[in-house]
């Protein structure tokens, strides 16, 4: 039988008893109605425990215990093996003020050891270990006090599974020698976790912006910062504080005064009538950085280039044995890439495809690249040779 923690002193005791070299972890949490998750409960599966005396289900919300999780999850001698984590990253941050690292995703791992993309905790459990997992908790109210016993035992199987996979996976990655890739990827992961930044350029994910002029993006960029930092502030979801329509409406067409705006607002809605002057003042305040913001680019433009990109990342995937799904090089990933091209930006390779990435993919696409060049602003792009030979590439 699984074991129920309420107490952080049986936590501490447990995990000094068993003195753990790695951990399973999952959590569920909350984030309907809060820009932060609300963690509700946090699965342990103690390594050297066998059966279910080894899974802990710990109540986060008992006095105390997210002190005696953090000591834990900032312990780096224990190695944390989790599935898809970065949101548990973040509702663990907030929650218990620390990051959990080092850290073994499995969701990575597997796409990494060309297993599969983006696969779901139960579909990765039923291809590598043959085992079938029951379903039926996903939307259950994980606030509540008691927990139900189908609850528990949907809880329960999140972590059970989970050293299994950690060590299928791992001799997966050693055996083709990407336990570097693996050890990148999850560092990336906690390193945006514990830096927590918003979003510089929130505008550019909104395929609207294309059609604006440069001066209607700007203003959309304002509204839609201001509407971030005051949703994180107040722990609200940001489209119960301004909408991505309406952010937009007022970017084309902004309304001449204040009174205007108000009359907007009252019109539309779900607008946020009573943050009136905290809108009107975004909107009128130019960022010191806005001139900075990339342009908004239309979906036709450069498309052949980006089809040619994406053409020999699919190759050099087929020939590594990763799964094509954008493991290798996403095509948002491809997009900053001539993004920073056309910029000609410092660093041109955007930050995920620094590192392994680059050693495979620039002696493929920095032909391709060159070709751009010319019509760059004077980026020089570097021809490797034989980068993709160095450490932590495949064998």
């Amino acid at each position: 039988m699984t074991v129920w923690i309420r107490d952080p002193a049986e936590l501490a005791d447990r995990l000094a008893a068993t003195a753990p070299r790695r951990i399973g972890m999952d959590t569920e949490f909350v984030r309907e109605r809060t820009w932060w998750p609300q963690l509700a409960l946090v699965q342990l599966a103690l390594d050297g425990v066998a059966g279910d005396a080894g899974i802990l289900l710990v109540d986060p919300l008992a006095p105390g215990m997210p002190d005696a999780l953090a000591s834990m999850l900032a312990e780096p001698t224990i190695l944390k093996v989790m599935h898809s984590a970065s949101e548990d990253l973040i509702a663990l941050k907030h929650h218990c003020g620390v990051v959990p690292a080092p850290l073994f995703d499995t969701q990575i791992a597997a796409a990494l050891a060309g297993v599969a993309a983006g696969a779901g905790y139960q579909r990765l459990v039923q291809d590598t270990l043959g085992i079938a997992l029951r379903k039926g908790e996903t939307r259950s109210d994980w606030l509540r006090r008691p927990l139900s016993p189908a609850q528990l035992d949907y809880a329960a199987d999140d972590v059970r599974h989970l050293f299994a996979l950690h060590d299928d996976l791992e001799a997966r990655l050693q055996a083709l020698g990407r336990g570097p890739w693996l050890a990148e990827d999850a560092g990336r992961l906690v390193a945006n976790a514990r830096s927590d930044a918003l979003e510089r350029w929130p505008h550019l994910a909104l395929r609207t912006t294309q059609f604006l002029a440069v001066d209607a993006q700007r203003r959309l960029l304002r509204l839609l910062r201001w509407r971030d930092a005051y949703a994180r502030e107040h722990d609200r979801p940001r489209n119960w504080i301004l909408d991505n329509e309406l952010a937009a409406a007022l970017a084309r067409n902004p309304p001449g005064d204040r009174t205007a705006l108000q009359r907007q607002l009252e019109a539309t809605p779900k607008a946020p009538r009573a943050l009136g002057d905290a809108l009107w003042q975004a909107l009128q305040t130019p960022l010191a950085d806005e001139a900075d913001a990339p342009p908004a680019r239309s979906e036709e433009r450069d498309k052949a280039m980006l089809r040619k990109l994406q053409d020999a990342v699919a190759a050099l995937s087929a020939e590594h044995g990763l799964p094509e799904s954008g493991v290798l090089a996403s095509r948002r990933w491809l997009q900053a890439l001539l993004d920073n091209l056309d910029n000609g930006a410092d660093e041109l390779w955007p930050g995920p495809l620094a590192g392994w990435r680059r050693q495979l993919l620039e002696p493929r696409l920095a032909p391709l690249l060159a070709a751009l060049a010319p019509r760059s602003t004077g980026h020089a792009t570097p021809v490797a040779g034989t980068a993709g030979e160095g450490r932590g590439a495949p064998v």
